[in-house]
């Protein structure tokens, strides 16, 4: 499978679905509250790897905020720009059609930058990095990130995460990253299971027949869907030694001397 046909399915797959990824609005808000977003006006954000917009919206719906809404998928970001109009907040709501490894924004614009279930795709360590600089001094990120929830686990899900993402790692370890990267961590949290299995695993799964039938004779399709029931069955085996860590962390007002590495 190409890579352009590789990205062509996964849109397909996911381009009806409220949210590509597990989380929630309610994992979203308490985030925003641990953020410290909730009670400030005129924020800029920026929301990287927003796919069709779960937590843009929630972002656009805080007082005066701006968000700019950015993800590779130009058919996310179509169905971003409806959602935002059904919602009433398409004049807070900027899409900009970009790699989140490549970002095309002006440096020390943001108030937050935020990022549910997509930092992975560039590295998290690489992520911390290269959206610092998006951030205002005092800015907040705000990042969620696969995590194992205990410091040892059954060699079948050990093994699956780490051919899938080697970078996963305990909750101490990505806070250790956070602080190389120049950040302070302001709070954290694991997502529960619902945020997994009724928010994103269960309306994914409604959706595999429709999905095959749409690409008939494509094993790659039948490839994927495959892949992801694997997934699924895994999370709902093992999901009590893993879930997605949510981080938040600020951009210190002052640069001080790096000595963490000490």
């Amino acid at each position: 499978m190409t890579e352009a046909s590789d990205l062509e399915l996964l849109v397909d797959l996911h381009l009806e679905r409220s949210r590509q990824g597990p989380g929630s609005r309610a994992a979203t808000r308490r985030a925003i509250e641990l953020a410290g977003l909730r009670d400030r006006t005129g924020l800029e954000i920026a929301d990287l790897g927003c796919g069709t917009g779960a937590s843009t919206l929630e972002l656009a719906a805080l007082r005066d905020a701006r968000v700019t809404a950015v993800d590779l998928a130009g058919e996310f970001l179509v169905r971003l720009q409806r959602r935002a109009q059904d919602a009433g907040t398409s004049d807070r709501v900027a899409t900009v059609r970009a790699s989140i490894d490549a970002l095309p924004l002006v440096d020390a614009r943001f108030d937050a930058v935020w990022s549910e279930g997509a930092i992975y795709t560039i590295g998290f360590a690489d992520g911390l990095r290269a959206w610092r600089r998006q951030l205002k001094p005092g800015g907040v990120l705000a990042v969620s990130e696969i995590t194992w929830t205990t410091c040892s686990r059954p060699s079948a899900i050990e093994q699956f995460w780490s051919n899938a993402y080697p970078d996963i790692g305990t909750a101490s370890s990505k806070m250790k990253a956070l602080e190389e990267a120049g950040y302070s961590p302001i709070g954290y949290f694991t997502l529960p299971p619902d945020c997994w299995l009724d928010e994103y695993y269960q309306p994914l799964e409604a959706s595999f027949d429709a999905f095959l039938e749409r690409h008939r004779g494509r094993p790659e399709a039948a490839r994927l869907v495959e892949a992801e029931r694997r997934e699924i069955a895994l999370y709902r085996r093992y999901g009590t030694y893993y879930s997605y860590g949510m981080y938040i962390a600020r951009r210190p007002r002052e640069e001080t001397v790096d000595d963490c590495r000490r």
